[in-house]
């Protein structure tokens, strides 16, 4: 079958985050394959699809493997195979995706975007773990828990330069959640073209910073669009490949919009 590398939430290669996407022909194999193929791919995730009857309350099913276990959500990995069916002529049109976290939709627009829409994470407030601001080099303003199909811990920081100078201890940060830590802050200059700024460090699912999560900014947006007054705003997750997120709050739901582009396409022989 046919396995591509696709960058998300960039309009350019080698920026955003990478991708593994397989279009499965039937369902899906065993547990154990999939797991393997997503350790082999070596990526925060690789995404594996198949097309379902007609008629249902989705078009495709689909799941996510980071390289050592499944994962409920992943926004990056849902554009990269998003922008697989398009691309391919595999599906056109609004797709639906059967998933662990409910049915989720990926629109394409003409301008070669698309947005999904993700449930909004909801945020409770939580007092700042003992240990977290050792951890992440830096202390935290304020902390949330993220709810349970993303699993992270949303820590608010001073400004965006305390964000961009964290060097973790990434083994200390697996403590505090499920999966990780979500670390933000306002954007210093909101003319460079972004509202806030984000850092994502996974390292109980084996990832210990992710270049663009788009399962996060389904907690980010509701957190900056009551702080900022405003339901579309841009994120800018800042790691070393860096990514733009445009999320529009709509109650229930969080648009996230971006581009993606398939850097490598193959044969996979397993």
């Amino acid at each position: 079958m046919r396995i591509r590398i696709v960058d998300a939430f960039t309009d350019r290669p080698f920026a955003g985050n990478p991708a593994g996407v397989l279009l499965l022909d039937d369902a899906f194999p065993d547990d154990d394959w999939l797991q393997n193929v997503a350790m082999e791919v070596n990526h925060a995730e690789t995404a594996f699809a198949h097309r379902l009857p007609e008629g249902g309350e989705a078009d495709w099913a689909l799941r996510w493997f980071t390289p050592v276990t499944e994962v409920a959500m992943c926004g990056h990995a849902t554009l990269a195979t998003a922008h697989v069916l398009h691309t391919t002529g595999a599906h056109e049109g609004p797709v639906r995706f059967a998933t662990r976290s409910g049915v989720l939709l990926a629109t394409p627009a003409v301008d070669g975007s698309i947005t999904l829409g993700f449930p909004t994470a909801p945020l409770t407030r939580v007092e700042v773990p003992a240990g977290v601001g050792e951890a992440l080099g830096a202390e935290p303003v304020a902390a949330f828990d993220t709810g349970a199909n993303v699993g992270d811990l949303l820590v608010e920081m001073a400004d965006e330069k305390t964000v961009l100078g964290l060097a973790p201890d990434h083994r200390s940060l697996g403590v505090h959640s499920s999966r990780g830590i979500i670390a933000t802050a306002r954007a210093e200059d909101p003319a460079r073209g972004y509202d806030f700024v984000s850092r994502c460090f996974f390292p109980n699912v084996g990832i210990d910073e992710d270049p663009v999560t788009g399962s996060a900014h389904t907690a980010l947006a509701p957190h900056w669009s009551a702080r900022l007054g405003r339901d579309d705003l841009t994120g800018l997750q800042a790691s070393r490949r860096t990514g733009l997120v445009r999320t529009g709050l709509r109650g229930d739901r969080t648009l996230l919009t971006g581009r993606a582009v398939t850097v490598i396409e193959g044969e996979l022989h397993a």
